[in-house]
């Protein structure tokens, strides 16, 4: 290798070396006078925005105002206003009338009282029939030395009903006597038999015992049925017959 390929003398690179930097250096003086440039068109801009520079110059319109609603009102159609025409209206005569008497107007110092109009009983289901005999036709052996109430209970058919309830209440001898018994268990009066016994000397009062017919819930049949006793021998037994009503 001959020694002239390596011939770099300091002339040459220095003259490379100043070739290259005059072509930056134009590069960079027109970057800075661009950026210049564009420096002062931002300025113009912001100190001018209406100016004819800016391509988006701003709205005179404020943003954040408050928009004021414009009321348009409503103009109605015109109307026709009907004026009646006059008209004669006649005026009736009146006839005269006669006038009356005066008549005399019955009156009344005492407030008349509405009278209630009577309302219907409502009917018991049984009914009783009283009568007095002689206790010796069902005891012969005590004669008149028995007092009580017997007696029978029984349909509308006359047919015996057994097994029914007759209470007993009231006063006898000056004792209250309450007493319970079912029909048919004295058959000396019938199948369905009943008998209160009262005591062994007769005596008189009046009402102060009764009878009533039961269900087996103890729901009353018959009114109160009273009963009257006698010291009368022939009138020692109270004999009641309860009878179903139709």
């Amino acid at each position: 290798m001959s020694r002239d390929n390596y011939n770099y003398t300091a002339a040459s690179a220095s003259n490379k070396k100043n070739a290259g930097l005059e072509v930056w250096d134009v590069l960079s003086i027109l970057t800075l006078l661009l950026a210049l440039c564009v420096g002062l068109y931002y300025v113009l801009i912001f100190v001018s925005p209406q100016s004819s520079l800016n391509p988006f110059p701003p709205s005179d319109e404020n943003p954040y105002a408050t928009l004021t609603p414009t009321v348009t009102p409503i103009k109605l159609p015109p109307t026709w206003t009907v004026t009646p025409s006059p008209s004669v209206t006649d005026t009736p005569t009146l006839v005269p009338t006669h006038t009356l008497a005066p008549s005399a107007t019955p009156f009344s110092l005492v407030t008349p009282s509405i009278t209630p109009s009577p309302t219907a009983t409502p009917k018991a289901a049984f009914s009783a029939a009283v009568s007095y005999i002689a206790s010796a036709i069902i005891h012969p052996e005590n004669e008149c030395n028995w007092q009580g109430i017997g007696g029978t209970v029984v349909d509308a058919n006359n047919a015996d009903i057994l097994r029914m309830t007759i209470r007993l209440s009231g006063t006898y001898n000056g004792k209250s006597k309450t007493e319970l018994t079912v029909s048919s268990i004295a058959p000396a009066y019938g199948k369905s038999g009943f008998e209160f016994f009262l005591g062994t000397t007769p005596i008189p009062s009046k009402g102060e015992l009764y009878l009533q017919l039961l269900d087996q819930a103890g729901v009353p049949l018959s009114d109160n049925i009273y009963i009257d006793t006698f010291n009368d021998c022939s009138k020692n037994l109270a004999l009641v017959r309860f009878k179903k009503n139709p």
